[in-house]
Order: C-alpha cells, then structure tokens, then sequence
C-alpha cells in the first residue's frame, strides 16, 4: 500500500502525510507505520538536510508509537457486551437491557395563571421564593425521578441522553412543581466514572431544556458532592458556579448533623444567591418515648439552630424512610407550631411502603412540599409514588395544581424507560419493613446489596442487614446518611466477614483491622456526632493511630476542614493544561480547562484523570 501527498510546499506534503498515516489502521502485520510518522516529525528530515547516516544517527525512528486503537477497542466493548452483557464490575447485575426505546410523549403547553416559583425567585431571589412557597395553597411536590430515584434503585446509571428526552414534557407537566431534584449527591462522582459524562454539562442541558422549573440539588454541607471535606474556597466556588450553570435550591446536610459543617454549606450557598433548604437528617422514632437519644425536643434544638443561620428553607430528610404516619404528624406539626413562617419540605425513602401515608401525614401536619418520584421509579428503596400523592389529594385543600393525566404520560415513558436499565437493578422484588429494625437508608440499600456480593457475602445478605444493626449500635446509634452510612455499611461487612460478635468488637478492637472509614470516622473526620463517640470503643480503635499529614494528632476536635489550605485554583489550573491541553506532549489532544473541569478535578482528582 502506498500513501502519496502533494503540496507547494514541501512542510504541507509532509503534515498531510502525517495526518493520513494517522488515520490509516492495519490490523495483523506489522507495518512502517511507526517508523514513517517518526521520520515525517524529524526536523533534520524536513530541513533535508540528512545523509545515510540519518537512520543509525536517529535509533529512535525504529522505535513503534503507541496507539490508542480507539475503534478496535470499541468493537471489542460492544462485542463482549453483546456476547457477555454488561460488566458486573460497573454493577451490573441483572438481567440484559430491554430492546424497546421508549415512545416520548408530547404534552401540549397551557396559558400561565400565575408566575411560576422559579420566576419568583429569579425576579425576587430567596426570600421572596420562600414566602411564595409558604402562601401557595395546596401542597407543593419535588420530582426526585432525575436524581434519588435512579440512584436508590439504577446505581445511579441513569444517563443524560434519557434525561432529555422527556425534558420538554417534564417541563410542561411539572410546571406547578416545588422543583426537580437532578443534581448533586452520588450523580456527580457517578456521571465521571461510570457514565464518562460531564456532570456540569449534563445540569447546564437540563437547564435549557427545562428553563421555568426550580432545580434541586444535594450538597453535603462542608463535603460539598464528595466523601471527604475540601478547602473552604473549593466549596465557595463549587456553589457559586453552580448556580450560574442553573441550580436554585441547594439541599444543605451533614450525615452527623454536624452544625459546624453544615454552616460552610450554608453560607456558600447563600452567597451565590441560591435558595438554601436546610436539612435536619431524621433516625429513630419521635413517637416512641423508648427508642432514646434522638426525641422530638433534640429535632426542635437542631431546627432552632438551623433558623438562626438564616435558611429559607427547612428539609427533614428521612434517608432511610423510617418516619412513620404517627411520629410525622407530630414532628411536623411541632416544628410547624413553633416556627409558623418557615416553609418545611420533607423527604423520605419507601421502602418499608409507608411512604405516601407518611407524606400526606406530613401535609396536613403543615409541611408545605414533600419529595415524590414518577410511578414507575417509586416505591421500594426510592421514593413513594408521585401519581399516588397527585391523586390523594385531589378535590382536598392539598392539592397539587398537577394533572394526573400528564403525569401518567411521563410515567409511561419512565416504565419504558427503566428497562434500559435493567442489568443494574438490584433484584428487590418488594419493600420490607424490617428497615425499622436495620435503619438502612434506601440510597444504601442496593448498593450495599451489590458489594456485599462483590465482597464474596453472597447469600448472607440477611446476616449483613442484621449486622448493619449492630454496626449502627456500635458507632453511637448515629446519623445514616453519605458518608456516615458508608461507615456503617463498612462496619456491618467486616463483622460478618469476620464472623464477629458486638461483644467481641469492643474487646478486640485494638487488634482488629478495621476499615478506613471506621477509623477516619472515630478520627472525626466526618465531625462530631450529636451525643460523641461511644467509649471504650473508640480509644481502642485509635490506639497506635495518628492522622497523617498532622504532628502526632489522633483525631479531630472540631470542623475537619477549618485548617485546610487554600485550594490553588490557578496553580492547578496550570498543571491540568500541561497535562491535559493543547501544549501536552502526553496527550494528542486539544482540551480547554474550564471552570466546571477544574471544580471537577478538585472534587474527584483521579475520577476526572480517568
């Protein structure tokens, strides 16, 4: 085979020979490929100036480029899948995709009655958004379908293209909603290192494609969308170039109900302008004067600490769906007596199938907006149905001011949908009330299920809920909510993989091996739980342990991230475009370092390298 270029001058023949080469693929032989392109970029070459020594005086002109091989490794992916269907390692673990695309409806636009609250807000800003909201008659609905809902039962798979898709029906049926929740949590991490997307240009298309709806987003306080605390400046800048690619409310948690943390958040969201909802993480049961630590007057004093700090919004975040009918009329109206102007948005998790009696408790207790999902991705260890609320409601003083047909057609697309999705489901065939018993959150629950297999527990998964028990007991009865629930979890395995006892934790736990997270959290790195850490557990499971990177410190006494240094935003920038850019030596290609990839190299360095 032969490659011929012609130009005026000798350089342009030479790059179009490049480039041909470049495109040129022999698969089985082996070729001078290599050797070409290697005497095509020497400049002694394209000087002319060589002589028959050039190649002896050149060795590395023999030596083969590498090749990405982009094209043979995609045919090769496509036919293992085919062949073998998705890779467990990414969570696949269930039965292959269905091959239906789903029919995407169209639903014709009404005449506005009255400005939407994501008009209210742009027009007005937070406060004016908050009055709105506690004014509106009715009850106000989040659509957790784009977020915690494929996160509690797809691992998070679900990917931006399917998103869009039902976008401009979204917007027309949701239009009365409190918001949609589609950003945030486990969905950022998710997007770069499974789904290979952006997670800032997946929420700048949404906006686009759902220009007039409140976006809802979950911040970890301190720990921003990550697992560990950042410079403060890193969780400043996070906030403010998030809301300028489109979010509105910020859901502020700390899985310890950490105030400390939580301020950080707090403060960065208010300073970009965004609507902060501050949550109080909910476990136990306000009901029961026995299930101890956690009692209706501990919720008032957190949510009294909360309303100083100036939130527009209340959040009470039931991660693992334990607030039953009862114990919500009583926690709500309570908050509700005392705190008359504040607006209270609940969420909750259905797994043991409380969840839509829970929510309309919660309603007419005087919560303003609960959390529902669309039909098809409800129940189980999401959250309760949204068609069901809808319908609850209607012809009551609660009504949604959301028509039950139009929903039922985005439902349609959803039950569709989610058969795209299959080989990540987990299996659950229904939900199950021993949730009050192991506490598990429902955004844990499958994802526990999948490593604890992974681990080799395969059918000890039982064992593994009753352990997770154990593990909470041992820990202090804490707050569950990422990360403290991935404490947990951790915890819950190593005593079953260990075949130990509770007793048997305490007394060995100056020789056991225990997990990272179970030290860095008896370390403090994720804050203070609100009744300190159980003793003598905790100094045996310190014994011998300083944390690194400090003179000799054992644990932390405060906010683990107060003493970080500064994030060096230009100084990072830099060494991403010699890495990465149009100047990289390494890489052939050419990429701009925005903003958005800086924020995302400082959340997930190693993710965002891959």
């Amino acid at each position: 085979v032969k490659i011929t270029a012609k130009a005026r001058k000798r350089r342009d023949a030479a790059s179009k020979l490049i480039r041909a080469l470049k495109e040129f693929r022999v698969r089985g032989v082996v070729t001078n490929k290599s050797f070409l392109l290697n005497v095509l970029e020497n400049d002694q070459f394209m000087n002319g100036t060589v002589d028959t020594s050039f190649i002896a005086a050149n060795p590395y002109l023999l030596e083969p480029l590498k090749e990405k091989d982009r094209a043979q490794k995609l045919l090769h992916y496509i036919g293992d899948v085919i062949v073998n269907g998705p890779p467990k390692s990414l969570g696949a673990v269930g039965t292959p995709p269905s091959p239906i695309d789903p029919i995407i409806p169209t639903i014709e636009p009404k005449p506005k009655t009255k400005p939407s609250l994501k008009e209210i807000f742009d027009t007005n800003g937070p406060e004016a958004f908050a009055k709105a909201v506690r004014q509106n008659e009715g009850l106000l609905i989040t659509d957790t379908t784009w977020r915690d809902a494929h996160q509690s039962l797809l691992a998070t798979r679900l990917r931006t293209i399917d998103i869009l898709n039902i976008a401009p029906a979204t917007s027309v049926a949701l239009r009365n909603a409190y918001s949609i929740e589609n950003w945030g949590g486990a969905t950022f991490d998710v997007c770069m290192r499974f789904l290979k997307e952006c997670p800032w240009d997946r929420l700048a298309a949404m906006r686009e494609a759902v220009p007039d709806i409140p976006f809802q987003m979950l911040l970890r306080g301190a720990n921003a969308v990550g697992y560990t605390s950042y410079p403060d400046n890193v969780v400043y800048e996070f906030c403010q170039v998030a809301k300028d690619t489109g979010m509105d409310v910020f859901r502020v948690f700390d899985s310890v109900n950490y105030i400390e943390n939580m301020k950080l958040g707090i403060d960065a969201v208010g300073q970009a302008g965004g609507i902060v909802e501050a949550a109080c993480c909910y476990t136990g049961d306000v009901s029961d004067p026995n299930r101890g630590q956690y009692t209706l007057e501990y919720y008032l004093n957190f949510v009294r600490e909360l309303e100083a700090l100036g939130i527009h919004v209340l959040a009470i975040k039931d991660m693992a769906g334990l607030l039953k009918p009862e114990a919500a009329k009583l926690l709500v109206g309570s908050i509700r007596e005392e705190f008359p102007n504040l607006p209270i948005h609940v969420h909750t998790h259905d797994t043991a199938g409380t969840g839509v009696a829970s929510m309309l408790a919660c309603a007419h207790a005087g919560a303003d907006a609960v959390d529902a999902a669309t039909d098809a991705m409800s129940g189980l260890t999401s959250q309760p149905s949204l068609g069901a609320i809808v319908a609850s409601t209607q012809g009551s003083k609660l009504e949604t001011g959301i028509d039950l047909k139009e929903v039922s057609a985005l439902n349609e697309y959803w039950e569709e949908c989610r058969g795209l999705y299959a080989p990540f489901e987990s299996g659950q065939k229904s939900g199950s009330a021993d949730v009050y018993i192991h506490e598990m959150p429902g955004g844990q629950y499958t994802n526990l299920l999948f490593q604890s297999n992974q681990l080799g527990l395969t059918g000890q998964w039982s064992q593994v809920k009753k352990a997770y028990a154990t593990a909470n007991r041992l820990l202090g009865d804490i707050i569950k909510v990422t990360p403290s629930s991935k404490v947990t979890g951790d915890l819950a395995q190593f005593i079953v993989a260990n075949n130990l006892s509770e007793a048997e934790v305490i007394e060995r736990a100056s020789t056991l091996s225990f997990p990272t997270s179970v030290v860095e959290y008896f370390q403090g790195y994720l804050g203070i739980p609100p009744f300190g850490f159980p003793e003598p557990l905790r100094t045996r499971v310190l014994r011998g342990k300083t944390i690194e990177g400090t003179n000799g410190l054992t644990q932390f006494e405060g906010r683990p991230g107060a003493d970080l240094a500064p994030f060096d935003f230009d100084t990072e920038r830099s060494k991403l475009e010699q890495k990465w850019g149009p100047t990289s030596e390494e890489y052939s290609h050419n990429f701009t370092v925005r903003d958005v990839d800086l924020l995302s190299h400082a959340m997930y360095p190693a993710v965002f390298d891959e």
